[in-house]
Order: C-alpha cells, then structure tokens, then sequence
C-alpha cells in the first residue's frame, strides 16, 4: 500500500473539512480542521480555503475530496449547493494547481458511502444498500453487491413539486424552522419513494442531522432496515482518502 496516509476533504455547502486519513485503518490521525465554505463559492474561492486546510497540516501528500455534485474523470458536471462557476471545472487541476499535491475528487456522497461499506456500517453486506447523506442537500449512495453505482442523485427526484432535497434536507428542517417531528415526516415520504424505486435491503443514514438520530429515527416507516451511519460526518473525509488511495495506488 503506497499511500497509507492522505489528506481527506469534504467540500460542503456549509463548511470545508479536512483531516489526515490512515487509510489502511479508515481512521482519523488528526482533528478536523474545518472551515466555512465561502460566499459566493466559486471554484476561485474554495480552492484557497482548501490551500488553507493543506497548510495547516503541513501536507505534502496526496489530497482526496468530496464535491456536492457529479464529478467525472475530475471534471464537475452537477453544482446544485455550490456556485454555478464549477460547471466543466477539473477540480483534481484546480486543488493541484493551488496546493502542489496530487489530488482525486469524488461525489461527496459516494465518498461517504466508502467509508461505510468498506469500514462502517455496511462492512461486510452483500445485497443492495442506500446510503443517504442528510446536510445541506440529499446525498445518495447506491451500492449491489459490494459494487458502488457512482454519482447517484436521487436527492433531486421530484417530491411535492420540486427538488426532494428543498423539501426533505436538514436544510430544510432549518430554513423553514420545522420540528424535527414534523421533518420526520417529510423525510419518511422521501424514505418510502426511494424504496419504490430501489428496493433496498439497507438504508443507512449519514451527514449532519444522523448525529440526532434520537429525535427522529423511530418516526420513519420503512420496509429496509434503517441504521446511522458508524463515521456520522466523519465519513466523507475517510471515503475521500479512501477513493484517492486506490487512484494514485
């Protein structure tokens, strides 16, 4: 294993994460260091702060990172919670450029997804399994067999008119300051239209709002059994390292 040790990134709609991976072990060898995702968050901007984190650890490495979009073979192709100006972007480029390291992007949420079934809660399970990432928007992760479908988003199905993810997002439960009762509520009509779809054995929970899952986990009504995610927010840094590691192996 070449790379043992990378430099993890979660690029969010809200803040910028970062920590350093042992990959080999799927576990955090520092803190996070986090900062706020600028406004507005053009390409430009972002990739300063993602300069910052590299700086703050010293790092000379190999950087791994999460986008909220579709990324494919490095370019950006989907920007629904960042600015526009990523479209066409080649992010791996653009954090090279500014940091002097060798970096990989994914899709946030397929990053998230590795770390759970490679060391999380879907370690070691087989059949079909939907990973949802609950934070500024849905992130969703679909695995069969062990095999990830890249760049799923079915955080953008059509629910109640729009977006599900401006109806059923943490973003949502807070902008339109509702319960979390309430919002269990919206969420669940989202749970129940994706098992429609998919038909999953497995749905586990990640981002932020799975850190609450007191609140609102007995309200939903599914079919697959429903856990958290084992990383919480932390997944998205180790699946990032994760992806880059078995880049650049």
């Amino acid at each position: 294993m070449k790379y043992k040790k990378i430099l993890g990134i979660d690029i969010g709609g809200s803040g910028v994460k970062g920590a350093i991976v042992h990959t080999k072990k799927g576990k955090l060898l520092t803190k996070r260091y986090r900062l706020p995702t600028p406004e507005p968050s053009t390409p430009e901007a972002v990739a300063e702060v993602i300069r910052k984190i590299a700086a703050h650890f010293d790092w000379k490495g190999v950087i791994g990172g999460g986008f909220p979009g579709v990324v494919l073979n490095g370019t950006v192709v989907t920007a629904a919670n960042v600015d526009k100006g990523w479209m066409n972007t080649n992010i791996n480029k653009l954090i090279t450029d500014v940091t002097g390291c060798p970096a990989h992007v994914v899709n946030d949420a397929d990053a998230a997804g590795m770390a759970e079934m490679k060391f999380g809660a879907g370690a070691g399970h087989k059949g079909v399994v939907l990973l949802i990432t609950i934070g500024t928007g849905l992130g969703t992760v679909l695995f069969s067999g062990g095999q990830l479908v890249p760049n799923l988003e079915l955080g953008h199905i059509i629910l109640k008119g729009d977006d599900a993810e401006k109806y059923a997002s943490d973003a949502a439960r807070k902008n339109q300051n509702l319960s979390w009762e309430d919002w269990a509520g919206r969420f669940d009509e989202y749970l129940q239209r994706l098992e429609f779809l998919i038909w999953p054995d497995l749905i586990i929970l990640g981002g932020g709002a799975s850190k609450k899952e007191d609140l609102f986990l007995k309200l939903l009504h599914t079919r697959a059994k429903v856990v958290t995610a084992q990383y919480l927010n932390e997944a998205g840094i180790v699946g990032a390292a994760l992806a880059a590691r078995a880049r650049f192996k």
